[in-house]
């Protein structure tokens, strides 16, 4: 008998300041990486998909981002600029 399945990994890559699309406060964001891995004998062996997503910390909403928009927010970060939002694009509802 063969056991195989996925399992999920959630990790935080940065705590940003920027403006919530949806209820339009200056809060903390959480910057996610969601990581689905496929599991033989509950072993992880090789990630599936990968998703990024910003949370407001304020109302809860998460907003899906790319990988690229990713790096760029984790460098903002990283560098002291986490509360610069002009050059964010607009992004969509996060669907889990």
């Amino acid at each position: 008998m063969i056991i195989f399945g996925t399992k999920g990994y959630l990790y935080q890559l940065a705590i940003l300041t920027l403006v919530c699309g949806r209820c339009g406060n200056p809060s903390a964001h959480t910057l996610r990486k969601r990581v689905t891995k496929f599991t033989l004998f509950f072993v992880p062996l090789f990630p599936v998909s990968t998703k990024y997503a910003t949370q407001c910390t304020f109302c809860g909403a998460e907003q899906r981002v790319t990988k690229e928009q990713a790096e760029q927010l984790q460098a903002q970060s990283a560098t002291g600029h986490g509360g610069r939002t002009h050059d964010r694009p607009q992004q969509q509802p996060y669907q889990s």
